[in-house]
């Protein structure tokens, strides 16, 4: 497929996702970012959102739990270009029931070429970098000129 371009924009929208045994984690993470992350758009699964906002104020939109299809919400979100940017702290050790919609989530952030963490130490890494603070561009499927080029 022939690639375009998106810019991510210098007030991100990011999506935070973490599985249960990974939840302090983020939760951690998401305290110790506090106000760099005040200034960028949030959206996370439900119970995820919910203890963000419950621990830091700060606002969140709020999906569906994941294993009753937040992770497709967020999934749809990425591939419609509303979300720039994606932490998720994975327990890799334990298999969770919604294990499909896990791997569909991160192929989809792979496809649509979005910044991913899944760890504090990547997370650490991109909020530092000079990039989370301006418009980056990025390379994206052209997925428009892929259907009309079918269509002809």
């Amino acid at each position: 497929m022939e690639l375009t371009t998106r810019t991510i924009p210098e007030h991100k929208h990011i999506a935070l996702v973490a599985h249960d045994h990974c939840k302090q984690a983020l939760l951690d993470w998401v305290s110790t970012h506090k106000n760099t992350l005040s200034e960028h758009h949030l959206y996370a699964t439900g119970t995820t959102g919910n203890l963000i906002q419950r621990t830091t104020a700060l606002p969140v939109k709020s999906m569906l739990s994941g294993q009753m299809g937040g992770d497709q919400q967020v999934g749809a979100l990425i591939s419609e270009g509303k979300i720039d940017l994606m932490i998720f702290f994975w327990d890799p050790l334990n298999a969770v029931p919604h294990d499909p919609d896990v791997k569909a989530l991160l192929r989809l952030a792979t496809v649509w070429n979005i910044p991913v963490a899944t760890n504090r130490s990547t997370a650490d890494f991109l909020v530092n970098s000079a990039l989370f603070k301006q418009p980056v561009e990025i390379a994206i499927p052209d997925y428009q000129r892929y259907l009309n080029e079918r269509l002809k």
